[in-house]
């Protein structure tokens, strides 16, 4: 998990990007990025997809 939140906190705007195209239902406040609350941000992806906390890490790890 730490790997996923160094890179979420590496290449934020890209990232923000991707997931985007990936999951079309988030928004721009979905995807609010504060430092230190990786988790939450997590939390409100998987909620808007429904995908599980690792498809969504997999996805990110990914990029």
């Amino acid at each position: 998990m730490d790997a996923i939140m160094d890179k979420i906190k590496g290449n934020w705007n890209q990232m923000k990007g991707k997931l985007k195209q990936e999951y079309a239902e988030l928004s721009d406040d979905d995807l609010t990025y504060i430092e230190g609350k990786e988790d939450e941000l997590i939390g409100r992806i998987q909620e808007k997809t429904g995908k599980t906390k690792e498809d969504i890490q997999k996805f990110i790890d990914s990029l």
